[in-house]
């Protein structure tokens, strides 16, 4: 097992496969013209397989696919296919624009959960969020993968001014829809323009929800990031991320590869530890992400505390999110 000075095992590994990405999200790239990390400089499909092995062999349960965009790829399918031949629960975090591409690799992969990026059901508001006019593909390809039995969750990074008048339209979706919305605090990340005024927090976003709809909480489990709730009688349910008003790293099982093969033990932790150039010079990996793990701080990377007026933005010293892959 892969265990911290906090006696916190970590079961849990999101591969990002790219800094690329097919929209623009301004909350999560820093500018229109990113420059991307050359191919060379990323793992390569093999050496995504054998970091993969490893942590598997030492505990991990539950692989999760990032990005970027993780279907943009070109090897995205070789490398979804090999993965899902590892013991562990493989699935993914995608915007949702290309999954009508992948629905034979899904079948084969035996991947029966997704996760998917949709920040507003307006297709206006959507081209503004992302700068590209993909809404109603993204909307089609949730239904296409409801109809073929995956359970979706819709991550929805909420923001006040943007798309907090939108909290129950999200809500009555789950109606008659089985989707799992997840609203998410809006997290600092380095060139995401972030100020606490801008924050919805968990209280906020129940007390929206309470004057619409009468709701009760869910049972969660030890590890969610989530707190879940259900309106009696929908098909879906709906939950909260807060991350950034009532921390949950007391449970944390998550480590982070990025897709030029740095671990980093927190979303937000400074340090990383280089594996893919450990890997290319055959050096031992395991002791290498023992250490990493083993530094982790209590929370939030040491960087801040669950007060909102305590966080400093321009003070964190971390990678944008696009180059962290969520």
């Amino acid at each position: 097992m892969i265990i911290d000075s906090y006696n916190r095992v970590h079961d849990y590994l999101r591969i990002s496969l790219t800094d690329n990405c097919n929209l623009r999200c301004f909350y999560c790239m820093p500018e229109e013209e990113y420059d991307f990390t050359p191919a060379s400089r990323l793992m390569q499909a093999d050496e995504i397989a054998t970091l993969a092995g490893i942590f598997a062999a030492n505990g991990v349960r539950k692989i999760r696919l990032t990005g970027g965009e993780p279907l943009v790829r070109k090897d995205a399918a070789k490398i979804i296919l090999s993965l899902s031949r590892l013991p562990v629960e493989l699935t993914m975090t995608t915007n949702g624009a290309r999954l009508h591409e992948f629905t034979d690799v899904l079948k084969e992969a035996d991947i029966r959960s997704l996760n998917i990026s949709l920040d507003t059901l307006q297709a206006d508001k959507f081209m503004l969020i992302t700068r590209r006019d993909l809404f109603h593909q993204v909307k089609s390809n949730i239904d296409l993968l409801l109809n073929m039995g995956i359970r979706v969750k819709v991550n929805v990074v909420m923001m006040k001014g943007l798309n907090d008048n939108e909290i129950n339209d999200f809500v009555a979706w789950t109606r008659h829809t089985p989707v799992h919305v997840r609203f998410i605090e809006f997290m600092p990340f380095s060139g995401n323009r972030w100020t606490s005024n801008k924050v919805m927090s968990l209280q906020e976003i129940l007390h929206t929800i309470s004057a619409a709809y009468d709701f009760l909480p869910l049972k969660g489990g030890a590890h969610d990031t989530a707190k879940g709730f259900i309106v009696p009688g929908h098909a879906g349910t709906f939950s909260v991320i807060s991350t950034m008003t009532e921390p949950f790293c007391g449970t944390c099982n998550r480590m982070r590869l990025t897709a030029d093969g740095k671990l980093k033990n927190c979303l937000f932790s400074k340090g990383e530890t280089d594996l893919l150039t450990a890997l290319r010079n055959k050096e031992e990996i395991l002791p290498l992400i023992q250490g990493n793990i083993l530094s982790k701080a209590k929370e939030l990377g040491g960087q801040f505390t669950g007060k909102l007026e305590d966080v400093h933005a321009e003070l964190i010293e971390n990678r944008s999110m696009i180059t962290i892959g969520g």
